[in-house]
């Protein structure tokens, strides 16, 4: 079994996946999780890097989030696209980062991704609630490098 999948169970998985798609019922925001075992990049830029690859950017209101997560090196990064970014104050993603990074040196990364995605979900709703015609435009699924 490699780290990444060490990292999260199935049912685990299952949790994590249920966590966006309840998260995606309250905003028209989209969230994705990426897991990969290592990458030498810093978190903040994989995490853009990855974010490009997903095509996450292609949105219609630009209001894509992903958590990013290297797991060797037990670190992360939270991106949030261009619309969300003119909405926002700099340090809008501290405080679901701290609730993560506490569950993560807990060894509860189910957890820490859960209370992250929903964290990120209450947030997302403040700027970008949900409208009566959204469209889930991205999977919930994630995804793994």
């Amino acid at each position: 079994m490699s780290k990444v999948e060490e990292f999260l169970s199935t049912t685990e998985e299952a949790e994590v996946v249920e966590a966006i798609r309840l998260a995606e019922n309250n905003t028209s925001g989209e969230i994705r999780v990426h897991i990969e075992k290592e990458n030498p990049m810093a978190p903040f830029e994989r995490a853009i890097a990855v974010f490009n690859e997903l095509k996450m950017y292609d949105t219609k209101d630009r209001n894509g989030v992903i958590i990013y997560v290297a797991v060797k090196s037990k670190q992360f990064a939270i991106f949030g696209d261009k619309g969300i970014n003119e909405k926002v104050t700099d340090d809008f993603w501290n405080c679901t980062k701290d609730i993560m990074a506490t569950h993560f040196k807990n060894g509860n990364n189910c957890q820490a991704l859960v209370e992250g995605i929903h964290n990120a979900g209450v947030q997302l709703q403040k700027h970008f609630p949900f409208q009566s015609d959204d469209t889930d435009e991205l999977t919930n699924e994630i995804s793994k490098g």
